[in-house]
């Protein structure tokens, strides 16, 4: 193991390294882990370039964000297929919405597969932003360098400090109308602005429990939906056996198809025809680090009248709060959504997290969280009307 203090330095391989963030949380922040993908001007080359929880894989999947959970975080870095323009990867993280500093982390560290730990210095930072480190590129070999250089200002300012164009927030309130301005000539309409990268995110609790998404000009896109659970207590469900937390939808398309998608009985779905939903991969054992996803065809929304988004426990007894499950919701352009799953749920397994309704074509998002013996009394409860047998897979 080659452990790294600030400023030391270590070669790394050039293909695809595992990268984990361990920290101690504080109750009530979210720790943000975030990757900028740097050319030689130190600057993205395009917002496309950051990879953060509002968007989760770039560059064609050689920087992605596997893991997001509180006290850790992982990424899947390929630097075999960085475009050659790329010549850093800058790691950082960010307390959300300033709400603390990072003094109050006691304990934070990076691990690079290959052996490599740097330790980062947290006791007296104020900051509420931090560079943890960077692979950059000298003389055609990849090295890893542990910074550990505060920031001041959170997630924005140091994106913008990268050459992220960052979203403006929406105004609390709307300002007093200006009086109206003598008639003049119509001027040539200014140039569509480039989009920008929206840093907000959005959490359905009790307090808040829907959000409607527009549709913009482009259309939604590719809405992926990850559900993701706690992996690191062995024999936390009896016996020493991991949890088989599984994610699955109920949908009803506007011509009235209805049916199910999920691993059990082999439901797969399909993204280009018909439902236009589709589970990617079945995680049985938790080991893997990004969860299970499913991926929804946002161009066919219109097609689409809703979605029901629920998880099973398909081996495992039921303890469903100390899964620490979440939900997340990720539509392009648009605040990520966050659904966790912190009822108690006794001894029923499967949990109804989020309804999708397709509302006069926006994205209508409802937190459920409520807890069924199984699939058939959640679809008696949702009034969907499918017949139920036993399945396997």
């Amino acid at each position: 193991m080659t452990t790294l203090g600030p400023g030391a330095n270590a070669a790394v391989g050039s293909g695809n390294l595992r990268v984990e963030v361990v920290y101690t949380p504080i109750p009530g922040v979210d720790l943000d882990v975030s990757a900028f993908a740097l050319a030689a001007t130190g600057k993205v080359r395009s917002d496309n370039d950051m990879c953060f929880y509002g968007q989760p894989s770039v560059l064609g999947g050689a920087v992605q964000l596997l893991d997001s959970a509180a006290g850790r975080a992982a990424f899947s870095i390929n630097l075999a297929n960085l475009d050659a323009s790329i010549e850093k990867i800058a790691l950082t993280a960010t307390l959300y919405e300033n709400k603390a500093s990072f003094d109050r982390v006691s304990s934070l560290s990076v691990s690079v597969s290959g052996g490599i730990e740097a330790q980062i210095p947290t006791a007296g930072m104020k900051e509420t932003a931090l560079i943890l480190g960077e692979f950059y590129l000298r003389q055609g070999q990849w090295k890893f360098r542990c910074v550990a250089q505060g920031f001041a200002g959170g997630l924005a300012p140091l994106a913008t400090h990268f050459g992220v164009d960052v979203a403006a927030p929406a105004p609390s309130a709307a300002p007093a109308p200006a009086p109206a301005p003598a008639p003049v000539a119509t001027p040539a309409p200014p140039p569509a602005p480039k989009p920008s990268v929206s840093l907000s995110k959005v959490t359905l609790d009790k307090t808040r429990t829907s959000i409607s998404l527009e549709k913009s000009a482009g259309g939604f896109g590719e809405i992926r939906v990850n559900l993701n659970w706690n992996k690191g207590k062995a024999g936390f469900f009896g016996r020493g056996k991991s949890i088989d937390l599984d994610v699955g939808c109920l949908y009803e398309l506007q011509d009235g198809e209805k049916g199910c998608v999920q691993a059990l009985g082999n439901a797969f779905g399909a993204l280009n025809h018909e439902p236009f939903v589709q589970l990617m991969g079945d995680d049985r054992t938790g080991a893997v680090a990004g969860g299970e996803w499913l991926h929804i065809n946002g161009s066919q929304w219109n097609r689409i009248r809703r979605i029901l988004v629920y998880a099973f426990i398909y081996e495992g007894a039921p303890n469903w709060r100390e899964t620490d499950g979440v939900v997340t919701i990720f539509v392009p352009g648009q605040a990520e959504i966050e659904v966790r799953l912190n009822e108690e749920g006794g001894s029923l397994g499967c949990c109804a997290i989020a309804l999708l309704e397709n509302d006069n074509g926006s994205v209508k998002v409802t937190r459920r969280v409520d807890f069924h013996r199984s699939q058939k009394p959640m679809d008696e409860a949702y009034r969907w009307g499918m017949n139920w047998g036993r399945g396997s897979k």
